[in-house]
């Protein structure tokens, strides 16, 4: 570059900030030494550990001890965790308190991870941040003031909302639609206040800074090369290390810096520019980083006035604090998102709202697990007797979950754009966490509802809990092994029940039981094989269900369609099955009298596998060659009627002549008897499919097509917390995979007097390709010879066969408000059923004991209820003058402190009741003195 290469940008600058006297530089760059370390991508956690991450706090730590000047941004607390309370010594932490005291070490974001915020759960973001924080105030007295999300594909509103709430002083993201950065840019409107939450608004706005076009790394500033990991050649160390800084190539550093401060400068309103120094990876020796540095940094300092600028070490705080004091009036953005992320016209990041559907649903079903044991335990704790259970190992259970459902929110972990290693990593973790909390729930149960044994032994012992806050009927399904059964409830009445040949396992059968369970309470039943005929004992014995077959239908062969329907209904829908297709022909919607045509059918994309061709899919990336084909030749269709239950059994054919099919979808409408309270069980069709193992390179859908006019607006959900309308966008290229969106929890579409919506248990893709139809995708395998994905094994060929769940709610908007809400969370958070031999023995001297149920307003929901097991005063001088302490002794998880969360479900004017405010009072809603007294 030419020594004066910067003056144009110099000049437009001073067009922005008038020169004056140049008695001091114009411009300010903060640089910010960050290391970003993917808590799972390529590597697992220990690999990550062993081979960088220890290396890195080491060594940062060393040298802002050496200088004063020098700054570090820490973000994911499960590495800097696993750090102190595993590695770090006795005098490397008493260096990082008083870091952290002095301002040089600043904790942001704060979280175990830095999650997505395309396909995460608002409660599990809340937890992961919850898990973090608690840690960073239990060891420093600090909380986070800013956030640090640089790196998800994408920004939710949810993610700024929460951040407010939590107390964030401004929020950092990077990376949003290719275009609209450079729009933004050119406009100089990458900072603005973002009012995240259409309901809460102005309340809970935050000041967000988005990364420019350079993101959040810094090129040709790092002197610490590659961190080498097994099966690495050491040559590779070399291949991004900068050669050191010296009198001859000091220009060349010097101008690389400051013609790119220079630059990022036109783009933003104040003199002060944001330079994150670091990336994946790095500073695992931070001596070379800083030694190297500070030659670049007190040579552009010496010649400030020339360059009219100057450099500082800095942490996010020094940055913001500075921007503020500029009193600039900001641009207000509304409660729109930054969603889906193109990193150009050809590469939309839509693909990993479906890779890797099965950890999708294990994610999920593990959160809905610690939720229900969160309850079980606190009430637990603090409301009974627990003469066999140790409290502390209850938590250590609980805790160990907490820690792998944190972690799993990760953007490269939930998102499944990691190598399959990794995700191995992720399964394990979740499932021995949720092998604890199981073992705990069972020792609870234990001692709640004992198991005695009766005069004739065999059979189950079923207790089954509702985590909710109000009273739930429904109907739980399990598996039985014989086909004549006696159940009965905690009473000895008969319960009623339905019994059928398993879907999936031809040698056993469901058994379906209608249970209605207060708020935060349990039902037991006894289940038993029948050894005598109904006749002979007077006992009724659940209803054997009936199953109609039909014959196999071939695609291309149904001439005429809907001209011999078959009915399917219940007291909400009337479903019609058109058996020229033996596919779905209509709803009839009973409240409103309305017949909705709609059909549904398995499609898949086909794309293509050389890089050289052209663009592909990959984890991370959908690229479909062409629009959606069928994906089936036949479909087999089976009809199990009951008196409960009846459930439509799909079976769809990759080929005619397939022995197994690839795809199913098994439909079941419920019936409640009358006076029951199943409002919500009746209004939804529920739904389970499927699907796999893929052909390769096939990303698989399942599209509903409907006679609504809907006009290709689509509105699905912000992490679980508000929807999003998404009107369909004709872009020059990518246009399907660009009108691709996450749907966590609901989608809905509508016209004028209909809508549709679909609820769902883990995230998928979403999208509205044509008027009336919504296509949700389900499966993703997909492989391809890019060089960069092979080297590291960064593929998807997912072979696995997934059974995620839809529940679909038809009618009108009125009626789908009010119940969108509730259903979602009725699905979310199903009873949790457990069974135990009826012949195990019961501990003496135990008994039944019922706790007093606990219901909230329809529109409240408990969102958490749960003892932490916080080891600080709940008073902060308290609590900072024992952190100033020499502590000999690790304190105590106190047991008797609860975190109460609730939510009000409902936005601004969704509803016209269920919207409106509401007064909680706790000692009507939750009556045991006890746990009030420790809320």
């Amino acid at each position: 570059m030419k020594p004066w290469g910067w003056l144009p940008l110099l000049l437009q600058l001073g067009l922005m900030w008038p020169l004056g006297a140049l008695s001091e530089p114009r411009l300010r760059v903060f640089v910010v030494p960050h290391s970003h370390m993917d808590v799972g991508w390529l590597h697992t956690v220990q690999e990550s550990m062993q081979v960088y991450v220890t290396n890195v706090y080491n060594s940062v730590v060393e040298e802002l001890t050496l200088e004063k000047k020098r700054r570090f941004i820490a973000v994911e607390q499960e590495y800097f965790r696993l750090w102190w309370d595993g590695i770090a010594s006795d005098g490397q932490k008493s260096q990082v308190r008083q870091l952290v005291a002095e301002g040089r070490l600043e904790f942001v974001l704060g979280g175990q991870v830095m999650h997505d915020e395309a396909v995460t759960h608002f409660d599990d973001q809340i937890l992961q941040l919850t898990e973090g924080h608690g840690f960073l105030y239990e060891t420093f007295g600090v909380r986070p003031q800013f956030s640090w999300q640089v790196d998800p594909f994408g920004a939710s509103s949810t993610t700024p909302t929460l951040f407010a709430l939590a107390g964030f002083n401004a929020h950092v993201i990077s990376r949003i639609d290719y275009n609209l950065k450079e729009a933004m840019q050119d406009t100089r409107e990458l900072q603005f206040v973002w009012r995240g939450s259409r309901s809460l608004s102005v309340q809970q706005e935050i000041f967000t800074h988005v990364l420019d076009q350079f993101g959040y790394c810094s090129e040709g500033f790092n002197w610490d090369g590659e961190a080498i990991f097994p099966g690495t050649s050491p040559n590779d160390m070399y291949l991004q290390m900068q050669i050191p800084v010296t009198k001859d190539n000091i220009q060349i550093f010097t101008s690389l810096l400051v013609r790119n401060a220079l630059t990022r400068a036109t783009w933003f309103r104040t003199p002060h520019v944001l330079w994150p120094w670091g990336c994946d990876r790095q500073f695992f020796n931070a001596s070379l980083q800083f030694t190297n540095m500070d030659i670049v940094m007190d040579y552009i300092n010496s010649h400030s006035l020339e360059f009219n600028l100057s450099v500082e070490y800095a942490t996010l705080g020094d940055y913001f604090l500075a921007v503020h004091s500029d009193q600039v009036s900001w641009q207000v953005r509304d409660h729109r998102d930054f969603l889906p992320y193109s990193l150009d016209m050809h590469h939309a990041w839509t693909g990993f709202y479906a890779s890797r559907s099965g950890l999708k649903g294990l994610a999920r079903r593990a959160s809905s697990l610690l939720y229900a044991g969160e309850s079980m335990f606190t009430r637990y704790v603090l409301l009974a007797p627990h003469r066999f259970l140790n409290p502390a190992w209850g938590l250590q259970q609980l805790q160990q979950l907490r820690w792998a459902v944190s972690e799993v929110q990760h953007h490269d972990a939930i998102t499944g754009t990691h190598v399959p290693r990794v995700g191995d990593m992720f399964v394990e973790h979740l499932s021995t966490g949720m092998e604890g909390v199981h073992n705990l729930m069972s020792y609870i149960i234990q001692d709640r509802f004992p198991a005695h044994s009766g005069p004739e032994p065999g059979g189950h012992f079923v207790v089954v809990y509702n985590p909710l806050a109000w009273t739930v009927t429904t109907i739980i399904t399990l598996t039985v092994d014989f086909l004549k059964v006696s159940i009965t409830d905690e009473s000895g009445r008969p319960v009623l029940a339905q019994v059928q040949p398993s879907k999936e396992m031809p040698s056993a059968y469901d058994l379906y039981v209608l249970t209605t369970i207060p708020g935060l309470s349990y039902r037991h039943y006894s289940i038993r094989p029948s050894r005598s005929s109904q006749e002979k004992t007077g006992e009724p014995e659940p209803f054997v269900a009936k199953t109609m077959q039909f014959g196999g239908r071939l695609r291309r062969s149904a001439r005429q369609v809907g001209g011999n329907l078959v009915p399917v209904n219940n007291d909400c829908y009337i479903v019609f099955l058109d058996l020229d297709t033996n596919l779905m022909h209509s709803v009839w919607e009973r409240q409103s009298n309305r017949k909705v045509y709609m059909t549904q059918q398995f499609m898949e994309y086909h794309v293509k596998s050389d890089v050289w061709k052209g663009s592909v899919s990959d984890n991370y990336v959908f690229t479909p060659s062409g629009a959606a084909e069928p994906a089936w030749e036949a479909v087999r269709m089976e009809i199990v009627e009951g008196p409960l239950v009846t459930e439509i059994r799909q079976y769809f054919y990759r080929k005619v002549n397939d022995s197994e099919p690839t795809f199913a979808i098994y439909s079941r409408l419920a019936r409640s008897p009358q006076g029951s309270d199943g409002e919500l069980l009746c209004h939804r069709i529920e739904q389970e499919y499927r699907v796999g193992p893929l052909e390769l390179n096939r990303e698989a859908i399942l599209r509903t097509s409907t006679k609504l006019n809907t006009g290709r607006v689509l509105y699905s959900d912000n992490n679980g917390y508000q929807m999003q309308r998404r009107p369909y966008r004709d872009y020059k290229s990518n246009t399907i995979a660009r009108n691709y969106y996450p749907m966590v929890q609901s989608a809905f579409i509508q016209s004028r007097r209909s809508r549709l919506v679909l609820l769902s248990e883990q995230a998928h893709g979403v999208s509205s390709q044509g008027n009336g139809q919504v296509e949700v995708m389900l499966h993703r395998r997909v492989v391809n010879n890019d060089p960069g994905n092979m080297v590291v094994d960064l593929t998807l060929n997912d072979t696995s066969v997934v059974q995620p769940v839809l529940w679909l709610l038809l009618g009108s908007r009125a009626l789908t408000s009010g119940l969108r809400q509730r259903s979602r969370l009725a699905l979310q958070h199903r009873p949790v059923v457990m069974l135990r031999e009826i012949n195990e023995i019961a501990p003496r001297g135990s008994g039944s004991r019922q706790q007093e149920a606990v219901t909230l307003p329809p529109s409240i929901h408990l969102q958490i209820l749960s003892i932490p097991g916080w080891k600080y005063s709940s008073n902060h001088t308290e609590h900072l003058r024992t952190l100033q302490k020499d502590r000999k002794h690790e304190p105590k998880a106190d047991l008797r402190r609860v975190l109460l969360r609730l939510q009000h479900l409902y936005e601004v004017d969704q509803d016209p009741v269920l919207s409106r405010p509401v007064t909680v009072n706790l000692r009507v809603t939750c009556p045991s003195r006890v746990l009030l007294r420790h809320l």
